[in-house]
């Protein structure tokens, strides 16, 4: 069971995802927690407008926070995302050292939204199967608020290409 807190954090992930989507982007935000409860940084998908297939929200976050923070202040990180991460995004918070995961909308109900096409697109991998291989323990919740994180995704996927 998610806090008030950790819902408000996702709440805030999903707030991020509505900005990358007015900003051209595919919905989808994350946020990182540290140890304190201090926010360290915030990210959103930013693949159409850099031009970057790997510009999903969380990798940009892990970019941003591998070069900031140590390993012992990752560790005992969390990164709540707008949806589940995908299986590159996944394997980016495998290797960042992040402790734990937290996300709003799962990979299922996405691809529930997005329809068989886009769903094709992607490599359909849940996280907590990549994180079970990771060699480490990274602790998983979700999904939590989907109903709120679907609603960013409402139109976005008949509407693009």
């Amino acid at each position: 069971m998610l806090t008030d807190l950790e819902l408000r954090h996702l709440a805030r992930a999903i707030t991020l995802a509505h900005s990358a989507r007015e900003h051209g982007n595919h919905p989808f935000g994350a946020i990182a927690v540290g140890p304190d409860g201090s926010i360290l940084a915030e990210a959103e998908n930013t693949v159409v407008t850099s031009r970057d297939c790997t510009g999903h929200a969380e990798l940009n976050l892990v970019r941003v926070l591998s070069t900031k923070y140590d390993q012992a202040t990752l560790a005992g990180s969390s990164l709540y995302t707008s949806t589940e991460p995908c299986a590159m995004c996944a394997g980016a918070i495998c290797w960042s050292g992040i402790g734990r995961v937290i996300f709003a909308l799962s990979e299922e109900g996405l691809y529930a939204i997005t329809g068989p096409d886009k769903a094709a697109d992607s490599v359909r991998l849940p996280c907590r199967e990549l994180f079970a291989r990771c060699g480490r323990t990274i602790a998983v919740e979700g999904p939590g608020l989907d109903e709120e994180a679907m609603r960013v995704h409402e139109g976005f996927w008949s509407a693009s290409a």
